[in-house]
């Protein structure tokens, strides 16, 4: 059996299906699987490019920071809320 090693980020919490919910991603490889099976609107501004970065970050064609980066962006795009990232202006909003 193959092994490989994961390829790590700086963790983040992306809501899902609505606020309270959130999923924890700590590698690209958790992006990639986010980005394919839980992602609510694969038309959104963002996603193509997030997905295309993640997979370079994964074969190390890119870096881990540029994927998670595009994540973030595309995730904004959608409406969704990114902990650690969005806290600061959570904050403020309330």
């Amino acid at each position: 059996m193959a092994s490989f090693s994961l390829t790590p980020i700086e963790p983040l919490e992306v809501e899902i299906r609505g606020a309270g919910q959130h999923a924890r991603v700590e590698t690209v490889e958790e992006m990639i699987a986010f980005l394919t099976s839980e992602w609510p609107d694969k038309t959104k501004p963002g996603f193509h490019s997030a997905l295309a970065r993640s997979i370079d970050a994964m074969v190390m064609a890119a870096e881990p920071a540029a994927a998670r980066a595009a994540f973030v962006d595309a995730a904004h795009a959608t409406g969704m809320h990114i902990f650690p990232d969005d806290m600061a202006e959570i904050r403020n909003a309330s």
